[in-house]
């Protein structure tokens, strides 16, 4: 068995129960509610996975189930997604990593909306390089429109993005939308663990 082998063993231990624990404070933030999603399209309920996001437990278990579930594919040189919604969730799973093993790898990036006026004019942030095999993270997909245009922000700048993952697919479009572009949308969570 390889370290790495070793390793995907070792994170996949128990995720069962951390993916219950996961959901259960993702429901808390459920509402039944017309509301306007970023897309601009009308949903008649309402998720906001920053909030578990942004709390201890909820950082450590989105960490480790993103990462499981990393370790289950091809291996990518690092993760990224787009400002500010993909960084607590990139955050979360490089914690998870380097608990599992100090010495990984595995690094990270964010891309913003538009390049930066100033410093050095970066649209990409972090640990990036043109050649490296990424995958782009994010907390919700509906449509899957932010995280699309972190892929052509990589592309353009000489990565490739060979995998996408989410926390809750929504089933808006978002997996066709990535199927388009030959990448499959990897979900935590979808349509059938909401009370829709």
């Amino acid at each position: 068995m390889t370290e790495q082998d070793d390793w995907r063993r070792r994170v996949g231990a128990s995720v069962d129960e951390r993916r219950k624990a996961l959901l259960d404070q993702i429901l808390e933030t459920f509402e039944e509610r017309e509301i306007t999603l970023s897309s601009g399209k009308k949903s008649n309920f309402y998720l906001d996975c920053r909030k578990p996001l942004m709390t201890p437990q909820g950082q450590r278990l989105a960490g480790e189930l993103m990462l499981a579930k990393l370790m289950k594919g091809p291996w990518v040189d690092s993760l990224g997604g787009m400002a500010v919604g993909a960084v607590p969730l990139v955050t979360a799973i490089l914690a998870a990593a380097a608990h599992h093993d100090p010495g990984t790898p595995l690094l990270g990036f964010f891309v913003r909306k538009d390049t930066k006026k100033h410093g050095l004019g970066r649209r990409i942030e972090g640990h990036f390089a043109p050649g490296q095999n990424v995958a782009l993270v994010e907390d919700t997909a509906t449509t899957g429109g932010s995280t699309l245009e972190a892929v052509d922000a990589v592309e353009e700048a000489g990565g490739k993005v060979i995998r996408v993952l989410t926390l809750v697919n929504r089933d808006e479009g978002a997996t066709e939308a990535f199927a388009e572009r030959g990448i499959e949308l990897e979900a935590l969570f979808g349509r059938s663990d909401l009370p829709v």
